[in-house]
């Protein structure tokens, strides 16, 4: 088994790296696994406040590795689908995890790898990197909530473009459509990430856990749902001690430290 998903920390913030280095950190099975199990953990952990996931090398992720995919031409349907579901298990688990995770890509994210950068809260790019659905160019269409990411985020027109014909789109380009949240120089693309986390860290914890859960839920609701949903999560924030911490604070004109 050459890929894993390595896990480590800084401060506040776990980096979760992808690593196939032979495959241009290509996904598979373990790292589907691993990217459950390491969000699991973080979410009870109360000293991680955000995480990143980024990949080694030159490369963010190439998506799907080829010769397992065309080996499992072979087997039954069902080996294929339950690969799938387990890829969608670690993409449904980074849409709830309650803490805000960012992509930090260098070089290329394609298929799978832009749909996973896609599923994350934030996105930092390297301004050389390369975003493709690379998925039609070999017959295939989308997994990893690549087609939902991209429908939501971009016109109609423009998400069937990149779908349909998998052209490569620049990481200035998704900045200026507002996909990519930073563009950074080449090789600072984790470092700008991890600035960017920091940021996030010394917010309050619980506050970011709703905001990001009403972005998720925004466009699932209809305005009335989403009002009601805007103020139980502000009277729970309101009620909180870091409430209590962030408002004496800006009175006060100190800098808050939350718990």
């Amino acid at each position: 088994m050459t890929e894993q998903l390595k896990s480590t920390s800084q401060g506040q913030t776990l980096i979760l790296t992808l690593s196939n280095p032979t495959l241009r950190n290509a996904l598979g099975p373990h790292m589907y696994a691993a990217g459950v199990e390491a969000l699991s953990v973080a979410e009870s952990n109360p000293e991680i406040r955000s995480v990143i996931i980024t990949g080694e090398g030159a490369n963010f992720c190439a998506g799907g590795n080829l010769q397992r995919l065309l080996a499992n031409r072979d087997v039954p349907r069902e080996v294929q689908a339950q690969s799938i579901e387990n890829l969608h298990s670690w993409m449904e688990t980074i849409r709830t995890f309650p803490k805000p995770i960012i992509a930090a890509v260098e070089g290329a994210a394609a298929g799978a790898g832009f749909s996973l950068a896609l599923m994350c809260d934030l996105i930092v790019a390297a301004r050389d990197s390369i975003f493709v659905m690379a998925y039609s160019n070999i017959a295939l269409s989308p997994d990893g909530g690549g087609s939902w990411s991209l429908a939501r985020a971009l016109p109609k027109q423009l998400a069937s473009e990149l779908l349909l014909l998998g052209e490569r789109i620049g990481a200035p380009r998704l900045h200026e459509l507002g996909v990519v949240n930073r563009v950074a120089d080449s090789g600072q693309a984790l470092q700008e990430a991890l600035s960017l986390a920091e940021r996030i860290n010394a917010r309050a914890p619980n506050a970011m856990a709703s905001i990001k859960e009403l972005v998720n839920d925004a466009s699932a609701q209809n305005i009335t749902q989403h009002l009601a949903q805007e103020r139980d999560q502000f009277v729970k924030n309101l009620h909180h001690a870091n409430a209590g911490i962030g408002i004496s604070a800006f009175l006060n004109k100190e800098k808050p430290s939350y718990k």
